[in-house]
Protein backbone atom coordinates (compact mmCIF):
# COMPACT_ATOMS: atom_id res chain seq x y z
CA UNK A 1 0.00 0.00 0.00
CA UNK A 2 2.85 2.52 1.06
CA UNK A 3 4.37 2.42 -2.43
CA UNK A 4 1.33 2.60 -4.34
CA UNK A 5 0.93 5.46 -1.96
CA UNK A 6 4.08 7.06 -2.98
CA UNK A 7 4.06 7.17 -6.76
CA UNK A 8 0.78 8.87 -6.40
CA UNK A 9 0.50 11.06 -3.69
CA UNK A 10 4.03 12.04 -2.72
CA UNK A 11 6.25 14.35 -3.41
CA UNK A 12 9.46 15.81 -1.67
CA UNK A 13 10.21 19.02 -0.25
CA UNK A 14 13.75 20.18 1.51
CA UNK A 15 14.53 20.86 4.67
CA UNK A 16 16.12 24.19 5.54
CA UNK A 17 18.27 22.23 7.86
CA UNK A 18 21.02 19.83 6.96
CA UNK A 19 19.74 19.61 3.84
CA UNK A 20 17.31 16.78 4.79
CA UNK A 21 13.76 15.59 2.86
CA UNK A 22 10.92 14.32 3.64
CA UNK A 23 7.82 12.98 1.75
CA UNK A 24 4.52 14.74 1.97
CA UNK A 25 1.02 13.53 1.12
CA UNK A 26 -1.03 15.30 -1.18
CA UNK A 27 -4.64 15.15 0.37
CA UNK A 28 -8.13 15.53 -1.06
CA UNK A 29 -8.21 19.05 -1.05
CA UNK A 30 -4.77 19.37 -2.60
CA UNK A 31 -3.00 20.45 0.45
CA UNK A 32 0.36 19.15 1.21
CA UNK A 33 0.63 17.17 4.81
CA UNK A 34 4.34 15.89 5.89
CA UNK A 35 4.43 12.45 6.20
CA UNK A 36 6.15 12.84 9.68
CA UNK A 37 5.02 15.04 12.59
CA UNK A 38 5.64 15.58 15.96
CA UNK A 39 3.30 14.60 18.55
CA UNK A 40 2.60 16.58 21.80
CA UNK A 41 0.54 14.97 24.08
CA UNK A 42 1.44 14.46 27.71
CA UNK A 43 4.75 16.68 27.16
CA UNK A 44 5.31 18.25 30.73
CA UNK A 45 5.00 22.14 31.49
CA UNK A 46 8.38 23.57 29.88
CA UNK A 47 9.00 20.50 27.43
CA UNK A 48 6.70 21.18 24.81
CA UNK A 49 8.31 24.81 23.41
CA UNK A 50 11.63 23.31 23.83
CA UNK A 51 10.78 19.75 21.56
CA UNK A 52 8.85 21.93 18.79
CA UNK A 53 11.88 23.87 18.23
CA UNK A 54 14.53 21.21 18.37
CA UNK A 55 12.09 19.31 16.07
CA UNK A 56 11.99 22.20 13.32
CA UNK A 57 15.54 22.67 13.56
CA UNK A 58 16.10 18.51 12.81
CA UNK A 59 13.02 18.86 10.07
CA UNK A 60 9.59 18.38 10.99
CA UNK A 61 7.23 20.67 9.75
CA UNK A 62 4.07 18.90 10.65
CA UNK A 63 3.12 19.46 14.36
CA UNK A 64 -0.05 17.70 16.04
CA UNK A 65 -1.70 19.33 18.03
CA UNK A 66 -5.02 18.99 20.40
CA UNK A 67 -6.96 21.59 22.96
CA UNK A 68 -7.08 19.10 25.35
CA UNK A 69 -3.38 18.92 25.95
CA UNK A 70 -3.53 21.96 27.69
CA UNK A 71 -0.38 22.74 25.83
CA UNK A 72 -1.01 25.02 22.53
CA UNK A 73 0.15 28.51 24.13
CA UNK A 74 3.55 26.67 24.42
CA UNK A 75 3.92 24.82 21.30
CA UNK A 76 2.58 28.55 19.74
CA UNK A 77 5.79 30.12 21.33
CA UNK A 78 7.61 27.35 20.13
CA UNK A 79 6.40 28.40 16.12
CA UNK A 80 7.14 31.82 16.97
CA UNK A 81 10.84 31.70 17.79
CA UNK A 82 11.40 29.76 14.99
CA UNK A 83 9.55 31.94 12.50
CA UNK A 84 11.12 34.50 14.23
CA UNK A 85 14.92 33.35 13.80
CA UNK A 86 14.16 32.28 9.91
CA UNK A 87 14.01 28.76 10.15
CA UNK A 88 10.79 28.53 8.96
CA UNK A 89 8.11 30.59 7.36
CA UNK A 90 4.82 29.76 8.72
CA UNK A 91 3.86 28.53 5.02
CA UNK A 92 6.50 25.63 5.33
CA UNK A 93 4.90 24.51 8.71
CA UNK A 94 1.39 22.03 8.99
CA UNK A 95 0.27 22.84 12.34
CA UNK A 96 -2.97 20.42 13.33
CA UNK A 97 -5.03 20.74 16.52
CA UNK A 98 -8.20 19.37 17.64
CA UNK A 99 -11.23 20.10 19.02
CA UNK A 100 -12.28 19.00 21.99
CA UNK A 101 -15.80 16.95 22.96
CA UNK A 102 -16.71 19.59 25.15
CA UNK A 103 -17.63 22.14 22.41
CA UNK A 104 -19.67 19.81 19.85
CA UNK A 105 -22.75 21.56 19.59
CA UNK A 106 -22.22 23.78 16.36
CA UNK A 107 -22.35 27.17 17.71
CA UNK A 108 -19.20 26.04 19.65
CA UNK A 109 -17.35 25.29 17.23
CA UNK A 110 -16.08 28.37 15.87
CA UNK A 111 -15.36 30.06 19.24
CA UNK A 112 -13.13 27.05 20.23
CA UNK A 113 -11.39 26.98 16.82
CA UNK A 114 -10.62 30.51 17.37
CA UNK A 115 -9.64 29.88 21.16
CA UNK A 116 -6.83 27.35 19.76
CA UNK A 117 -5.79 29.82 17.18
CA UNK A 118 -4.93 32.78 19.76
CA UNK A 119 -3.89 30.02 22.10
CA UNK A 120 -0.96 29.41 19.34
CA UNK A 121 -0.90 32.42 17.82
CA UNK A 122 -1.59 31.84 14.28
CA UNK A 123 -4.22 33.34 12.00
CA UNK A 124 -5.16 29.96 10.57
CA UNK A 125 -4.80 25.75 10.74
CA UNK A 126 -3.78 23.72 8.21
CA UNK A 127 -6.00 20.59 9.80
CA UNK A 128 -8.69 20.80 12.17
CA UNK A 129 -9.62 17.68 13.17
CA UNK A 130 -12.97 16.55 15.49
CA UNK A 131 -11.28 14.45 18.45
CA UNK A 132 -13.83 12.17 18.93
CA UNK A 133 -17.47 11.45 17.52
CA UNK A 134 -18.99 11.75 20.97
CA UNK A 135 -19.70 14.56 22.61
CA UNK A 136 -19.63 15.58 26.59
CA UNK A 137 -20.35 17.56 29.35
CA UNK A 138 -18.00 18.62 31.96
CA UNK A 139 -19.53 17.78 35.75
CA UNK A 140 -15.61 18.63 37.70
CA UNK A 141 -12.50 19.78 37.72
CA UNK A 142 -10.94 19.34 34.34
CA UNK A 143 -7.68 16.57 34.12
CA UNK A 144 -6.18 17.22 30.58
CA UNK A 145 -4.36 13.41 31.44
CA UNK A 146 -7.42 11.64 32.59
CA UNK A 147 -9.94 13.65 30.46
CA UNK A 148 -13.42 11.74 30.51
CA UNK A 149 -13.45 11.73 34.48
CA UNK A 150 -16.07 13.79 35.83
CA UNK A 151 -17.58 14.27 32.61
CA UNK A 152 -21.03 12.67 30.95
CA UNK A 153 -22.04 12.12 27.37
CA UNK A 154 -24.51 13.99 25.36
CA UNK A 155 -26.59 13.22 22.68
CA UNK A 156 -24.98 15.95 20.06
CA UNK A 157 -24.77 14.26 16.52
CA UNK A 158 -21.23 14.74 14.96
CA UNK A 159 -23.17 15.28 11.69
CA UNK A 160 -23.82 18.85 13.76
CA UNK A 161 -20.46 19.08 14.84
CA UNK A 162 -19.20 18.92 11.38
CA UNK A 163 -20.97 21.67 10.55
CA UNK A 164 -19.43 23.77 12.48
CA UNK A 165 -16.00 22.49 11.14
CA UNK A 166 -17.37 23.53 7.46
CA UNK A 167 -17.98 27.11 9.08
CA UNK A 168 -14.36 27.53 9.97
CA UNK A 169 -13.01 26.67 6.75
CA UNK A 170 -15.43 29.17 4.99
CA UNK A 171 -14.25 32.13 7.43
CA UNK A 172 -10.54 30.89 6.47
CA UNK A 173 -10.00 29.12 9.90
CA UNK A 174 -8.64 26.09 8.51
CA UNK A 175 -6.89 24.85 5.66
CA UNK A 176 -8.36 21.71 5.90
CA UNK A 177 -10.70 19.65 8.48
CA UNK A 178 -10.57 16.08 8.92
CA UNK A 179 -11.91 13.45 12.34
CA UNK A 180 -10.07 11.37 14.36
CA UNK A 181 -11.26 7.97 16.24
CA UNK A 182 -13.97 7.28 13.51
CA UNK A 183 -15.09 3.72 12.63
CA UNK A 184 -16.33 3.01 8.71
CA UNK A 185 -19.77 3.42 9.35
CA UNK A 186 -19.62 6.72 10.84
CA UNK A 187 -17.38 7.63 8.11
CA UNK A 188 -19.35 6.55 5.28
CA UNK A 189 -22.45 8.67 7.34
CA UNK A 190 -20.47 11.54 7.74
CA UNK A 191 -19.94 12.23 3.71
CA UNK A 192 -23.40 11.14 3.05
CA UNK A 193 -23.80 15.12 4.57
CA UNK A 194 -20.83 16.89 4.33
CA UNK A 195 -20.54 19.75 2.06
CA UNK A 196 -16.63 19.25 2.79
CA UNK A 197 -14.83 15.97 2.08
CA UNK A 198 -12.91 15.06 5.49
CA UNK A 199 -9.30 15.21 4.57
CA UNK A 200 -7.90 13.57 7.66
CA UNK A 201 -8.69 10.43 10.09
CA UNK A 202 -6.71 10.64 12.91
CA UNK A 203 -6.70 6.46 14.44
CA UNK A 204 -4.20 4.82 16.52
CA UNK A 205 -2.16 2.72 14.56
CA UNK A 206 0.48 0.79 16.04
CA UNK A 207 2.06 -3.52 15.25
CA UNK A 208 -0.23 -4.14 18.37
CA UNK A 209 -3.10 -2.83 16.24
CA UNK A 210 -2.46 -2.15 12.58
CA UNK A 211 -5.96 -1.27 11.65
CA UNK A 212 -5.56 -2.31 8.28
CA UNK A 213 -9.15 -2.67 7.15
CA UNK A 214 -9.83 1.00 8.28
CA UNK A 215 -6.44 2.37 6.71
CA UNK A 216 -7.47 0.46 3.32
CA UNK A 217 -10.89 1.85 3.93
CA UNK A 218 -9.89 5.27 4.21
CA UNK A 219 -7.99 4.95 1.46
CA UNK A 220 -10.73 3.59 -0.91
CA UNK A 221 -12.90 7.28 -0.10
CA UNK A 222 -9.55 9.24 -0.59
CA UNK A 223 -8.94 10.24 3.17
CA UNK A 224 -5.80 10.22 4.68
CA UNK A 225 -4.64 8.44 7.88
CA UNK A 226 -2.69 9.86 10.44
CA UNK A 227 -1.11 7.02 13.21
CA UNK A 228 -1.50 8.38 16.73
CA UNK A 229 0.40 6.10 19.49
CA UNK A 230 2.82 4.50 16.77
CA UNK A 231 4.86 3.04 19.22
CA UNK A 232 2.26 1.81 21.33
CA UNK A 233 1.40 4.63 24.12
CA UNK A 234 3.32 3.01 26.99
CA UNK A 235 3.31 6.05 28.99
CA UNK A 236 -0.15 6.50 29.13
CA UNK A 237 -1.48 6.91 32.69
CA UNK A 238 -4.48 4.76 32.47
CA UNK A 239 -3.18 1.22 31.34
CA UNK A 240 -3.61 -1.45 33.49
CA UNK A 241 -2.17 -4.68 34.62
CA UNK A 242 -2.29 -7.47 31.86
CA UNK A 243 -2.88 -4.23 28.88
CA UNK A 244 -0.80 -5.34 26.03
CA UNK A 245 2.72 -3.56 25.65
CA UNK A 246 4.68 -3.12 22.84
CA UNK A 247 7.78 -3.68 23.77
CA UNK A 248 10.44 -1.95 22.50
CA UNK A 249 13.17 -4.36 23.50
CA UNK A 250 11.42 -7.70 21.48
CA UNK A 251 13.85 -9.96 20.15
CA UNK A 252 12.01 -9.47 16.71
CA UNK A 253 11.95 -6.06 16.70
CA UNK A 254 15.87 -5.46 17.38
CA UNK A 255 16.57 -8.37 15.35
CA UNK A 256 14.89 -6.55 12.46
CA UNK A 257 16.79 -3.26 13.34
CA UNK A 258 20.09 -4.77 13.35
CA UNK A 259 19.02 -5.69 9.58
CA UNK A 260 18.67 -2.11 8.83
CA UNK A 261 21.18 -0.57 11.33
CA UNK A 262 17.99 1.10 12.82
CA UNK A 263 16.55 0.99 16.34
CA UNK A 264 13.37 -1.09 17.50
CA UNK A 265 11.43 2.19 17.60
CA UNK A 266 12.70 3.58 13.88
CA UNK A 267 12.04 -0.19 12.82
CA UNK A 268 7.95 0.22 14.42
CA UNK A 269 7.43 4.11 12.94
CA UNK A 270 8.61 2.93 9.35
CA UNK A 271 6.18 -0.33 9.48
CA UNK A 272 3.48 2.30 10.34
CA UNK A 273 4.50 4.38 7.48
CA UNK A 274 4.72 1.64 4.99
CA UNK A 275 0.95 0.92 5.96
CA UNK A 276 0.20 4.03 4.59
CA UNK A 277 -0.35 6.51 7.25
CA UNK A 278 1.57 9.22 8.62
CA UNK A 279 2.74 8.29 12.43
CA UNK A 280 2.62 11.26 14.95
CA UNK A 281 5.39 9.95 17.45
CA UNK A 282 5.26 12.23 20.73
CA UNK A 283 8.82 13.24 22.42
CA UNK A 284 10.49 15.87 24.08
CA UNK A 285 13.97 13.78 24.20
CA UNK A 286 16.11 16.23 21.82
CA UNK A 287 18.07 12.33 20.61
CA UNK A 288 14.66 10.63 20.04
CA UNK A 289 13.09 13.72 17.93
CA UNK A 290 16.09 13.36 15.91
CA UNK A 291 15.59 8.96 15.53
CA UNK A 292 12.37 9.47 15.04
CA UNK A 293 12.49 11.50 12.04
CA UNK A 294 15.15 9.07 10.35
CA UNK A 295 12.39 6.82 8.60
CA UNK A 296 12.97 7.53 4.82
CA UNK A 297 16.27 5.98 3.94
CA UNK A 298 15.29 2.58 4.83
CA UNK A 299 12.40 -0.08 3.86
CA UNK A 300 11.00 -2.95 5.12
CA UNK A 301 11.10 -6.10 3.40
CA UNK A 302 7.95 -7.68 2.67
CA UNK A 303 9.45 -10.54 5.21
CA UNK A 304 9.89 -8.28 7.53
CA UNK A 305 6.48 -6.15 7.34
CA UNK A 306 4.85 -9.36 8.10
CA UNK A 307 6.22 -10.14 10.59
CA UNK A 308 5.44 -7.02 12.14
CA UNK A 309 1.92 -7.84 10.86
CA UNK A 310 2.13 -11.20 13.29
CA UNK A 311 2.40 -8.59 16.58
CA UNK A 312 -1.32 -7.49 15.93
CA UNK A 313 -3.51 -8.23 18.70
CA UNK A 314 -6.52 -5.87 18.25
CA UNK A 315 -4.56 -4.47 21.54
CA UNK A 316 -5.57 -0.78 21.35
CA UNK A 317 -4.03 1.33 24.29
CA UNK A 318 -6.94 4.17 23.45
CA UNK A 319 -10.44 2.89 24.17
CA UNK A 320 -11.86 5.94 25.59
CA UNK A 321 -13.68 3.49 28.02
CA UNK A 322 -16.04 6.38 29.80
CA UNK A 323 -17.53 7.21 26.17
CA UNK A 324 -18.88 3.26 25.86
CA UNK A 325 -22.62 4.68 26.80
CA UNK A 326 -22.87 6.58 24.21
CA UNK A 327 -24.60 5.80 20.64
CA UNK A 328 -21.49 7.70 18.77
CA UNK A 329 -19.23 5.13 20.53
CA UNK A 330 -16.64 4.33 17.83
CA UNK A 331 -14.69 1.02 19.18
CA UNK A 332 -18.17 -1.07 19.64
CA UNK A 333 -20.40 -2.77 16.83
CA UNK A 334 -18.48 -2.58 13.95
CA UNK A 335 -15.88 -4.68 12.59
CA UNK A 336 -13.50 -1.73 11.74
Amino acid sequence: MYLEMSAKYLYKFFSTCAGKMAPAVVLNNGVKCPQIGLGTWLSNPGEAQKAVKHAIDVGYRHIDCAWLYGNEQEIGEGIKDKIDDGTVKREDLFITTKLWNTFHQKDQVIPACKDSLKNLGLTYLDLYLMHWPVAQRNLGKFDKNLPFKDAVNIDVDYVETWQGLEECVRLGLAKSIGVSNFNSKQLERLLSCAKIRPVMNQIEVNPNLNQKKLISFCKDLDIAVTAYSPLGSPARPWAKPGDPILSLNDPKLIAIGKKYGKTSPQVILRYVLQLGTIPIPKSSNPKRIESNFELFDFELSPEDMAMLDSFDCNGRAVHAEELKDSKYYPFKGVEF
